[in-house]
């Protein structure tokens, strides 16, 4: 009997309460609801074997979004003070431990997650380990737009992210995903493709297009600083990061826009709106 598998099973018995199927060495449930009519003793079914809410091996004829070792999207249906609880198509939702989880998510969110059995032999959820399922093997080419999903975000490597839930791909860490949740789809832009396969993407349009909100945004950061922004082009990356959210190329690039059509000045290493 394959836990978390789909697979032909053998009527073997039949009960008040519904049919036991074997492989030939288990048996296991179908509940009556489940058992397709004129149904007799010799039949195969083909079934998904899990366990109920009491921990026990059932099996039903309807078929889950996922299976044991697969990675998919499931949209979170519950969350308590054990974890979360999510919809995989069957009457048991799939449990997520907190400890399989990345970041929590809310009750409506659609994450990426795997299946796997834990300790206890029970169908569980992860959120990690999503890393080396996902392909490298993209059909794109740079330059390309396509979408991408948050699954992981990476501390000092940048956001993870999944193109079109089957592709790896990374946002690099210089840019501002903070705004953003684990779950959430962006367009993105792949700019390079590794020789492993993977991809590098930004959330960032073309420089000549991103260059001019980046230049207005600027403009709102300095009125906030009653008109005059208390460092310049030659401040630490990490300094202009805090302050702007943006690169210090992306910086100089808006700062050099903003210098040209004469809305601002730069003098004594201040930045100064005309």
């Amino acid at each position: 009997m394959k836990l978390g598998e789909i697979q032909v099973l053998k009527i073997e018995k039949k009960v008040e309460f519904g049919v036991y199927l074997s492989d030939g060495t288990e048996r296991v449930l179908l509940p009556k609801k489940q058992v397709p009519e004129n149904a007799k003793i010799g039949d195969e079914l083909k079934v998904f074997v899990y366990k109920d809410s009491k921990d026990r091996l059932i099996c039903t004829t309807n078929t889950p979004k996922l299976t044991f070792g697969q990675m998919g999207v499931l949209s979170v249906s519950q969350v308590n003070k054990v974890g979360a609880f999510l919809d995989w198509g069957l009457e048991k939702d799939l449990f997520l431990p907190f400890k399989e989880m990345t970041k929590q998510p809310s009750e409506g969110d659609e994450i990426l997650v795997r299946v796997y059995i834990d300790k206890s032999q029970r169908l569980c959820a992860s959120m990690k380990g999503l890393y080396e399922m996902l392909s490298t093997k993209p059909p794109y080419q740079v330059g390309d737009e396509v979408e991408a999903r948050i699954y992981e975000f990476g501390h000092d490597f940048g956001t993870f992210v999944a193109i079109e839930d089957k592709y790896s791909a990374m946002i690099p860490r210089h840019e501002d995903t903070s705004k953003y949740r684990v779950g959430d789809v962006l367009m993105v832009r792949i700019t390079g493709i590794k020789e492993d396969g993977k991809c590098d993407v930004t959330i960032r349009d073309k420089a000549y297009i991103q260059m001019e909100d980046d230049a207005e945004a600027l403009l709102d950061l300095i009125d906030s600083y009653a008109g005059v922004l208390p460092f310049s082009e030659k401040a630490s990356p990490e300094v202009i990061k805090r302050e702007t959210g943006l690169s210090k190329a992306a910086f100089k690039r808006a700062i050099g826009r903003l210098y040209k059509e004469r809305k601002i000045s730069l003098v004594d290493g201040k930045i100064r709106k005309l």
